[in-house]
């Protein structure tokens, strides 16, 4: 592709492919949003985000310049000059799940034509870009990667609800399967972000994106299980965590809290295993004991809360429980992989009376038998116990601080004398 290219295909409209295609439409791209969910395909051509990082505004701009075309066909993105691939990665049995990138890889296959450029971001292990989609891409083109169509591997680095750093300033690693290739890829993101930083291959970047991933894993399963051993220890964690943060080198400060969730830090760290497992027959230690302790926080959680109601000689059972966020990350209404999710439903099945307060998710987003409700001084005085999972900037900490008469802290957000911390 040369720099002069102008038809985008995104494939992938939801965190991370959405946002790439307002910023490639404020460009000057004429891009197609390809989501094979046609609920979310005709949401978008009707103006309505359900990515909170895109506003309503935002997406309404992009349909009026004529230059932005969501979809749920394949079709559509004929004559594309450049294709971003933005599917999801999951983990189906512990396994990764490529099937995504396999599905678009063949579905892009029949629309290439010399001179266009295919670019993966979706996270996964070292070897996919080059092992698994040249492959396809090749087949289904009867074109060749390198010579024909260039080929290259870009990972995604969106975090959601971050308003500091956003797809287009924050650093794009770029990488790709050979020289002509390289050029191709960087020639476009150039156009797309602010900057742009240079990888060996595909494989370094592949890897690059899970070592940044499986270091926050680690840090924070390492900060979980201290926070648990200071707890019995009688130490308080948190001011050892303030202590230690004000070292100006050799420190990066990590939090505990009720697990990890999310796309990323569940999940990417145990491709990197997966593969390491498969391919080398050895164990990644440090990942399988990070994903034993943040796994196993949620539960944590629900034994530190059933302590508190044990002194007050009430058990979890029956019990009416506040929880304040449901989402894994504040201030989104994301609850992929949410550590909040699995603390309300370890609490239902001990048989308490669960509410939850998020202003950022939907009701059907919520586990069988839980309900949204807003944040009053009559449902905390209600609640026998609050618990607060999930600390976004809309919440009312004032009102909890004041009227809540047991409440688990597991963000140290709360500031009153009677609250527990994690």
């Amino acid at each position: 592709m040369s720099a002069s290219a102008e038809r985008i295909a995104v494939i992938g409209q939801g965190f991370v492919g959405l946002p790439i295609a307002m910023r490639a439409v404020r460009n000057g791209f004429s891009v197609v949003g390809v989501d094979l969910d046609e609920c979310r395909a005709d949401a978008l051509a009707a103006g309505e985000s359900y990515v909170a990082d895109v506003a309503d505004a935002e997406l309404a701009a992009a349909l009026a310049t004529g230059r932005y075309r969501p979809t749920a066909s394949y079709a559509d993105v004929a004559g594309f000059d450049a294709a971003i691939i933005t599917v999801p990665t999951p983990l189906a049995e512990c396994r990764p799940d490529l099937s995504h990138i396999e599905a678009a890889g063949r579905a892009l296959a029949c629309h290439i034509r010399p001179g266009t450029t295919v670019v993966l971001e979706s996270t996964t292990y070292p070897g996919t870009t080059e092992e698994l989609l040249v492959p396809l891409l090749e087949e289904g083109s009867g074109l060749r990667a390198g010579p024909d169509f260039a080929v290259g591997y870009s990972p995604e680095r969106i975090d959601p609800g971050n308003p500091e750093w956003s797809f287009a300033n924050t650093p794009k690693l770029v990488s790709a399967i050979d020289e002509p290739s390289l050029s191709a890829v960087r020639a476009l993101y150039d156009r797309l972000v602010e900057t742009t930083v240079v990888v060996a291959s595909p494989k370094e970047a592949e890897l690059a994106k899970l070592l940044e991933n499986t270091y926050r894993h680690v840090n924070i399963a390492l900060v979980n299980e201290i926070a648990m051993f200071a707890k019995d220890l009688g130490v308080d964690v948190w001011a050892a965590i303030d202590a230690a943060s004000t070292k100006p080198f050799g420190y990066q400060r990590f939090t505990p809290g009720p697990g990890v969730g999310g796309h990323c830090l569940p999940i990417d760290p145990t491709y990197l295993s997966w593969q390491v497992r498969r391919q080398l027959h050895r164990s990644f230690r440090f990942v399988e004991l990070a994903n034993d302790v943040n796994d196993h926080m949620p539960e944590y959680v629900v034994h530190r809360l059933a302590a508190l109601l044990n002194r007050r000689r009430k058990c979890v059972a029956g019990s009416r429980v506040l929880v304040l966020g449901l989402a894994y990350k504040p201030n989104t209404g994301d609850v992929r992989e949410s550590p909040a999710r699995r603390v309300v439903e370890l609490l239902l099945e001990l048989g308490a009376v669960v509410d939850v307060v998020d202003p950022h998710v939907q009701p059907h987003q919520c586990p069988p038998g839980v309900k949204i409700v807003e944040l009053t001084e009559d449902g905390v005085r209600l609640a026998d116990a609050v618990v607060l999972l999930t600390d976004h900037a809309a919440l009312d900490y004032g009102l909890v601080e004041r009227t809540a008469d047991l409440v688990l802290d597991t963000r140290h957000r709360l500031v009153a004398g009677h609250v527990e911390y994690l």
